[in-house]
């Protein structure tokens, strides 16, 4: 907020004590005359431009544009008179902090229009003042019509530095929901999945307790073991928030399935190259909680799992042999297939669901190259 009593220009490359110089020299250029009437002339105009300065500050819209043209004939009169070019500088820099770009282009140009004629004719009126000033007037000259647009420019930077800053901290809030709701969905698949496969040995081992006891006893050792390796999953995904390579998450869901009785079949490449773990980590989650999905309510007895690196993109599908066609009709994209897609979309990917032939998956993620460096 600008005081009452300030008159300068702030943030320039002038030093404070140039503007109190532009200030008081006036007077000199005024009481060169020595006309009273003159005299008293050049003071109403010098204490009538800094009102009209000052006034084009605190006035809005077109009212501060209405002072500044004032501040303009001001300075012609001045420039007419007395040979007075500087007050061109006051107003270049009002100018120069407009933030509107008509506003400022219009009284770019007519202040640099103005100012060139009045100095113009002025130097024709008193050819003798002007020569002697004359550097100091092609430096005026040079500020009306460079300082503008360096204010300008600098000031749409930093309007557009703040700008991207609040767009940062509302990208921050962003990912620190998107983290919540990640760790939410890591923590529903993780533990979903080793509950399932508790839950699936629980029930063999309660089958075949009386006829097989020492294959009962070895589920329920399968049953602590997998007890163990969710908590020790959970705490690494808490903790340390790891990432999950495509190849490890195999050997996990071959587990599960194999203890369901479903036939895995594997086609194409579990090792992925150039693909940033965040991506890889997606597709392994979606592809532990498409498995589980089949393990809970497919009724399946073959899966099938085909993975493809192509040149534009990473494409995995996921197919079994269950109710999936037969329950067509009754068919709900659940909160596992929700999570899902919002995984996929989270890195440019897409889920696609048919159910023709049982239930077939597919996930595709656009192949992001991961750039290495080179040494040597």
């Amino acid at each position: 907020m600008h005081k009452w009593y300030q008159l300068f220009p702030k943030n320039t490359w002038l030093s404070i004590y140039i503007w109190i110089i532009f200030c008081i020299l006036p007077f000199f250029f005024i009481f060169r005359s020595s006309s009273l009437i003159t005299n008293i002339i050049g003071i109403l105009m010098v204490v009538l431009f800094f009102l009209s300065y000052r006034y084009s500050y605190l006035s809005k819209g077109w009212l501060g544009y209405l002072w500044v043209i004032v501040g303009m004939l001001i300075s012609c009169v001045m420039t007419f008179l007395f040979g007075y070019v500087y007050f061109s500088l006051f107003l270049a820099f009002f100018i120069g902090n407009i933030r509107q770009t008509v506003g400022f282009f219009i009284l770019y140009g007519i202040h640099v229009a103005t100012t060139l004629i009045a100095i113009g004719y002025g130097a024709f009126l008193q050819q003798d003042l002007f020569i002697s000033q004359f550097p100091f007037v092609i430096i005026c000259i040079l500020g009306v019509i460079l300082l503008p647009f360096n204010l300008f420019n600098r000031n749409r930077r930093e309007q557009l530095e703040g700008q991207l800053e609040i767009a940062n901290k509302r990208i921050s809030q962003l990912i620190v929901a998107e983290e919540r709701q990640r760790i939410a969905r890591d923590l529903h698949d993780t533990l979903g999945q080793k509950l399932s496969l508790i839950g699936l040995k629980s029930d063999l081992a309660h089958k075949i307790l009386d006829k097989k006891p020492a294959a009962a006893k070895k589920e329920i050792l399968d049953v602590q073991q997998t007890a163990r390796v969710a908590l020790k999953e959970v705490r690494e995904l808490v903790t340390n928030m790891r990432g999950v390579k495509l190849e490890d998450e195999i050997v996990r869901v071959e587990n599960i399935l194999q203890a369901a009785d479903i036939k895995l079949t594997i086609d194409g490449n579990l090792v992925l190259s150039n693909i940033p773990l965040l991506v890889e980590n997606v597709l392994s989650m979606c592809l532990k909680e498409a498995v589980t999905n089949i393990v809970k309510h497919s009724k399946a007895e073959k899966c099938k799992i085909v993975i493809e690196q192509l040149d534009d993109e990473v494409l995995i599908k996921v197919n079994d042999d269950g109710i999936g066609s037969k329950g067509e009709v009754g068919f709900k994209i659940g909160h596992g297939l929700q999570g899902m897609r919002e995984r996929l979309e989270f890195v440019n990917g897409s889920l696609a669901i048919d159910l023709k032939s049982g239930t077939t998956l597919t996930m595709r993620v656009p192949n992001v190259i991961k750039h290495t460096v080179q040494e040597g």
